[in-house]
Parts: C-alpha cells; sequence; structure tokens
C-alpha cells in the first residue's frame, strides 16, 4: 500500500493543533467554574461561621461571582476535621477555608496533625474578632480582678467554657494563668456562642470566647462581661474595661480570614483575593464589622501569609504549655 507521507504529516499536524486548542480551553476554563465551598470548622452559630456566612452573603448580593456560594460546617477535633478536608482538596480553587488564627495555627503546629501551613495558600484576612470575658448577669465576680483573684486563691475550681483546647479563648487564658498565677479548669463546647449559654445557664462560671458570640445574651442581660481584649473599649460594651486598663498586659483576638489548599492555580489565587477585598471594601462589610465590634483589617495573600508565619512560632509555646503535666 503507498501511504502519501505529506497527506500523513499534515493529518497529525491538523490533530496536533486540535489537541493542543482542546488543552488549552481546558487550562483556561475561568474561575470559578462551579459553586465555590466555605468550609467552617465549627458548629453553626459560633463566631467563624457568623463571619463565613456574612462574606459568602456579601459576595452574592454584590454579584461578585457567578458561580453558588455554599457555607458548610464541618466541626470536630478542634478543627482537624475542617483543615483535613481542606487539605485534601490540593489544587481545588474552589475549596475555602474559613480560619480562626488560633485554632488553625494550634492545628498547623501538632505534627501529628500533619496540618502544617505548607499544605494551604493564604488568601486574605480581613478582621480582628476581640475575646470577652463574661460571666452569669448574677455572677458574684463583678470584676476581672475578684474572677483572676479567686482563681489564683482557689486553684483549678473555677471552670472556663471553651470553644477549643487549643483556640484563642484558651490561649487568652493561659497568659493570664501564666502572668497571675490562677488556674481555671476547662470544659469544651462546639463553638463560642455554646459556651456562652453555659455561662448563662449556670453551667459553667465563665467564658473568653469572641464578644460577637456572646452579644445576645448580653443585650438580654444573661450575661455580663467583665473585660474585652481589645486596644480599646469597645461600643457594645463600654463598661467593660480593656484587660490592659484592668492592670494585665494582655491584648489578644481571633485573626478572621480565609486559605485555599495548597497547589491552587495562581490566577485563581488572585481572582479570589480581588473578590475578597471587594467584600472588604464594601459597605455592607463595614456595618457587620462595626456591628460585631471587629477591629478592621485588611491583608492580602502575601502579607497573610507572613503574618500566619510569624504567629505560627509564637504559638509553639503555648501549645508545648498545654500538652505538658500539669502541676
Amino acid at each position: 500500500m503507498n501511504v502519501d507521507s505529506g497527506h500523513l504529516i499534515r493529518s497529525l499536524a491538523v490533530i496536533v493543533v486540535v489537541a493542543a486548542a482542546f488543552a488549552g480551553g481546558v487550562q483556561a476554563q475561568p474561575f470559578p467554574s462551579k459553586p465555590i465551598e466555605f468550609n467552617v470548622h465549627t458548629a453553626p452559630g459560633g463566631g467563624t461561621d457568623v463571619f463565613a456566612r456574612a462574606v459568602s452573603d456579601i459576595m452574592g448580593r454584590e454579584k461578585i461571582f457567578p458561580q453558588p456560594l455554599i457555607v458548610s460546617n464541618r466541626g470536630g477535633g478542634s478543627g482537624a476535621i475542617a483543615f483535613n478536608y481542606a487539605k485534601a482538596k490540593r489544587g481545588d480553587p474552589h475549596v475555602i477555608l474559613t480560619i480562626a488564627s488560633g485554632s488553625f495555627l494550634a492545628a498547623a503546629n501538632r505534627k501529628e496533625l500533619d496540618l502544617g501551613l505548607e499544605n494551604f495558600t493564604p488568601i486574605a484576612a480581613f478582621a480582628l474578632d476581640p475575646q470577652a470575658v463574661a460571666v452569669a448577669a448574677d455572677s458574684k465576680f463583678r470584676t476581672i480582678k475578684d474572677l483572676i483573684e479567686a482563681g489564683r486563691k482557689e486553684p483549678n475550681v473555677l471552670t472556663a467554657g471553651i470553644s477549643s483546647a487549643t483556640g484563642t479563648g484558651r490561649l487568652l487564658l493561659y497568659l493570664v494563668e501564666r502572668g497571675t498565677g490562677a488556674k481555671f479548669r476547662y470544659v469544651s463546647f462546639k463553638s463560642g456562642s455554646e459556651a456562652a449559654v453555659a455561662v448563662a445557664g449556670g453551667h459553667v462560671h465563665f467564658t473568653p470566647e469572641n464578644l460577637s458570640e456572646m452579644l445576645g445574651l448580653v443585650e438580654n442581660r444573661k450575661l455580663t462581661v467583665i473585660a474585652v481584649t481589645s486596644e480599646k473599649r469597645l461600643a457594645a460594651v463600654p463598661d467593660a474595661p480593656t484587660m490592659k486598663e484592668a492592670g494585665y498586659n494582655v491584648t489578644v483576638g481571633t485573626g478572621r480570614g480565609f486559605v485555599m489548599p495548597a497547589g491552587v492555580p495562581k490566577e485563581a489565587v488572585a481572582a479570589m483575593e480581588a473578590a475578597m477585598k471587594r467584600v472588604h471594601d464594601s459597605q455592607l462589610w463595614k456595618d457587620f464589622a462595626a456591628r460585631n465590634n471587629y477591629e478592621d483589617m485588611w491583608m492580602g495573600s502575601g502579607e497573610f501569609g507572613k503574618l500566619l508565619a510569624s504567629l505560627s512560632v509564637e504559638m509553639n509555646e503555648f501549645l508545648a504549655h498545654i500538652s505538658a503535666p500539669q502541676k
């Protein structure tokens, strides 16, 4: 059989061109090409959940993306379930992890979990959510000094309700214990809002969780905030002093932000960062941040990544303390 070599070469060239065009079309598929997941490591109603739903709602109302935005709660394991889920989605830019800095960095520093920062791509930081120390409205503890002195004189008697054994609320009390000699007991709940309900119900003595998670109970006079961890007093609880005002050099808060899995396309990172910036610049966000007493901030992907790396180093001392045998 005779073969026209020129015709064969031309045919192969056409096939190669068509294949290349098809491959290029796949690679150039616009982002997002399917629904975007906002994954939350706490139960519905917690501070991280409220934050995620606010941002996804603003994205929808501002029509920033054509695809639906879905908030998925994956609670458990002090965040490890949600963090592992996001890690396993390496390369998928449609998976967003909503992070509370304390729980996220604690998991990243626990070597047995294999959830190091290299498994994630920072996108943006939005705000610092201050912690508030709150007691039941009828509590005998009227000031933060009353509470700490009781914890110092009778160690391991008072019980704090916390959202995570490694979260920012627990970190706050670690700093208080380290500086004063007080000692508290701890009970973990699925979210800071559940811890606040437990305080109001008399099941635990106090909670050091986010003000945004307990504000309804404060407004309904079920809880009293006796201190906040912000630099200045907060408008929602103007009678509550800062920890510094009360004589304790402690300022901490929960960083609110987002990461993607590792290995996502740079174009998708840029697109999501730009979308997040649009949300942060909106009046809807400004109103939400003010209502929740956030200390507003903005960091894009690069700056946020540097901050997480710096805070990760500081987290090690805290983790070493809570993992050591308690005397």
